[in-house]
């Protein structure tokens, strides 16, 4: 008994912990994992930057809504003179609202033809054209005898949107 007692007391070797423990460093899959973040974050800002200066452009956006209202005026729908001036109206009204920040959207029309600063960044001409062009409009969303042909009436209004359009803003 006495000779267990003795061994209890001696020293062994250490077992190596290095078994024992995990590889130092990270794996490979991590580094491209970290790397495809990396790229991707960094992608993601010069799109956002690039996308925000394009729409910044006035250019652009005075392009982009006339070739929306172009759109939108060759596919008037059908359902007589009234719901053409009323289309009409509001893709002339919506095209003014992004170009010049004109609030014609959002009034009626009394309200846009009695407003003195109204499109004010344009020429007298195009102005009284223009006043004119939404005052038969009105007369024709608005009165019971609506006559005409909306194809001509379309046409009327791509003659303004295009006189609007060529003229550029202060």
């Amino acid at each position: 008994m006495a000779k267990e007692s003795d061994d209890a007391l001696v020293l062994r070797e250490l077992v190596p912990a290095d078994p024992l423990l995990p590889e130092p460093g990270m794996p490979p899959w991590a580094w491209v994992a970290i790397a495809v973040a990396i790229v991707a974050i960094v992608g993601t800002i010069f799109f956002i930057r690039r996308v925000k200066s394009v729409k910044a452009d006035p250019r652009h956006l005075k392009n982009e809504a006339y070739n929306r209202a172009q759109k939108e005026l060759q596919n008037l729908p059908e359902g007589g003179m009234q719901a053409a001036a009323t289309r009409v109206s509001l893709i002339l009204r919506r095209y003014l609202a992004t170009v010049c920040g004109d609030p014609a959207l959002f009034e009626t029309h009394e309200e846009f033809v009695s407003r003195h600063a109204a499109l004010s960044a344009y020429p007298e001409e195009v102005r009284n054209v223009t006043a004119e062009g939404f005052s038969h409009l009105a007369r024709l969303k608005y009165g019971r005898d609506a006559e005409g042909d909306p194809a001509a009436l379309a046409g009327a209004a791509r003659q303004l949107l295009d006189r609007l359009h060529q003229h550029q803003l202060a």
